[in-house]
């Protein structure tokens, strides 16, 4: 006998019925992809430092204050000439009037109460050469992260890790004057590399990434330990940087969905928005951060150290 195939299930009035499809698979959504912020804070930065460097040099009047054939192309450039190479080699003002109109010294913060000019000194700047170097690092790093993260918080960041570059310029000061905004500049740095760690899952080329930015900060602090440069404003302002990146840089764990994103009607599991370990890095960074400013503050305008080690 040969095989009997069975008959299908059958409906007297359709006839025999169709085996039914497949369910669709649940619906996939995702979120519009973000959009950059218009960068006009940066180049505001830029500019004004551009003005006050100007200003600076009109104040400085170099041929005003001493022989005349001494200054710098003072043929062309008349009082906005600069000072004499044995003087200052950038190119720039005397120290006289960097300190006049704000720069960092530590007897003019402690002993005469001018905290500002811990914020001061960030926009002055000790020469073309120093204005130049410290300009185009603010537009190559700066403009970026404004339209990642908005000016809001690249505002904040860059005024805040200027400032812990200057604190920690403060406690190390020589009898030098200390300006530029180095500090602020290193502390966008630093906030690349803990915007780079905190923000791991959603980058692509993760090791690639992380490599090129140490070696660039590598070199940027190498630097520092040239002759003449202030190296306690770059690392102070670089580590309130790299803290400040993990609280105000934070985006999004990589697969995150916004529920204003999804339809009425559709419930689907969703991912939190950000990792426990964001969490964790921001709560401690904001901790450590703190205690570093107060600590700072109090050493530097009572002369004491907050904690004093047995011996």
């Amino acid at each position: 006998m040969g095989n009997i195939r069975p008959t299908p299930p059958c409906d007297l009035e359709t006839g025999p019925l169709k085996a039914r499809p497949p369910p669709p698979p649940p619906p996939h959504f995702h979120p519009p992809a973000p959009q950059s912020w218009f960068s006009w804070l940066v180049p505001l930065i830029f500019a004004a430092n551009i003005v006050v460097f100007v200003y600076t040099m009109y104040y400085n009047d170099c041929p005003a204050h001493g022989n005349k054939d001494d200054c710098l192309f003072h043929k062309y450039l008349g009082r906005f000439s600069f000072q004499p190479f044995k003087e200052n080699a950038l190119l720039g003002p005397s120290s006289n009037t960097l300190i006049k109109l704000g720069g960092l010294e530590k007897k003019s913060v402690v002993e005469g109460g001018e905290g500002w000019r811990l914020l001061s000194c960030m926009w002055l700047h000790a020469g073309v050469v120093h204005l130049a170097a410290n300009m185009l690092s603010l537009l190559f790093i700066g403009i970026r992260l404004e339209q990642e993260f908005g000016f809001v918080r690249i505002g904040v960041l860059y005024l805040l890790a200027g400032f812990g570059g200057s604190l920690l310029s403060a406690l190390h000061a020589k009898s030098t004057v200390s300006v530029g905004a180095s500090g602020a500049l290193f502390g966008l740095l630093g906030a690349m590399l803990s915007e780079l760690l905190t923000n791991w899952t959603i980058y692509a080329n993760k090791c690639a990434a992380l490599f090129s930015l140490v070696i660039i900060i590598g070199i940027n602090l190498a630097v520092g330990f040239l002759p003449g440069v202030d190296n306690s404003a770059h690392i102070g302002g670089f580590i309130s940087g790299f803290l400040l990146g993990f609280i105000l840089l934070v985006r999004p764990q990589f697969g995150y969905v916004s529920r204003k994103y999804i339809p009425p009607g559709y419930e689907i599991k969703r991912k939190p928005k950000h990792k426990c370990y964001q969490y964790l890095y921001g709560i401690t960074a904001l901790v450590l951060l703190i205690l570093g400013y107060a600590y700072g503050s109090y050493e530097l305008f009572t002369g004491q150290k907050m904690f004093s080690l047995p011996v």
